[in-house]
């Protein structure tokens, strides 16, 4: 594993892979930092509250996610319009993990500033309607589609336990009773940001593990990947073929080297081409 970026990030999330422009961009949320890697040089934009998630409309144009409203963002002129209102009014949480499903939605969890437990909800916003999904949650992550299109992932960090969520074929609204995926509820680390590859498994950054961890269709645990720092917050795969997975870690409370830095490394995997947000 490589350093992607030297930049100590406070706490980096929302990593995802631009399929036109072939870029790598993610996120400081408490820094309030979208960056990115652009032709060898590191750019970012400064907004005036958390951000946290994206998604790609087109070339210029991304969906996201700030503590109080999905934004659509231009990339080229660094301007934002306001699309939906997110718990604008309540002032204790803020958006987290996110991602834009297979229908061209997009799905944004938040939580609590100081994780007060059930404060968070996952929504998702399709077509201009933003849908509470999930309630009483303390800290979202892990949102995830099957490459089949049949479920959606994601996890509380606070209980441990990664949910499988089936999906209706037509427009990918949640159907049914969400089944329990992982159970990692007693294990000494945190299931965090996950993505899934193309032919299905289910890659977590885990927080506190100093890893990433890929685990197949069924559960199964296949393989794991050690990063140099403990609080690993968010895998993606990118590069040429998808077979780069990038990862952002935080500095906040660790104090070594390798802390809020992005790395990359190439593996044997490919990923899904991130899906397209439609507006």
């Amino acid at each position: 594993m490589t350093v992607f970026s030297q930049t100590k990030c406070i706490l980096g999330e929302g990593a995802f892979w631009h399929p036109e422009r072939a870029q790598f961009f993610w996120f400081d949320i408490l820094g309030q930092k979208l960056l990115t890697v652009a032709n060898g040089d590191e750019h970012h934009w400064d907004f005036d509250e958390c951000v946290s998630a994206a998604g790609w409309v087109d070339y210029d144009t991304l969906i996201l996610a700030s503590a109080s409203a999905l934004w659509r963002f231009d990339l080229a002129t660094g301007e934002q319009a306001f699309l939906h209102a997110l718990e604008a009014d309540n002032a204790m949480t803020r958006s987290n993990d996110g991602r834009a499903d297979p229908w061209g939605g997009f799905w944004i969890g938040t939580m609590g500033f100081n994780a007060e437990p059930g404060a968070g909800a996952i929504y998702r916003y399709f077509r201009g309607e933003l849908r509470m999904i999930v309630s009483d949650l303390t800290i979202t992550n892990a949102i995830c589609f099957a490459a089949d299109r049949s479920c959606a992932y994601y996890v509380d960090t606070a209980k441990g336990q990664v949910m499988r969520q089936p999906l209706a074929a037509a427009e990918g609204w949640p159907q049914g009773t969400p089944e329990v995926f992982l159970d990692l509820a007693d294990e000494d680390f945190g299931a965090d940001g996950a993505v899934i590859d193309a032919n299905g498994n289910f890659w977590n950054a885990q927080w506190g593990a100093s890893r990433v961890a890929c685990y197949a269709p069924d559960g199964t645990l296949r393989e794991t990947i050690s990063v140099s720092t403990p609080q690993t917050s968010c895998p993606a795969f990118g590069g040429a073929d998808l077979s780069t997975l990038y990862v952002t870690t935080a500095s906040d409370g660790v104090e070594d080297i390798g802390a809020g830095k992005t790395f990359a490394i190439e593996t044997n995997a490919r990923g899904q081409r991130e899906h397209q947000v439609i507006l």
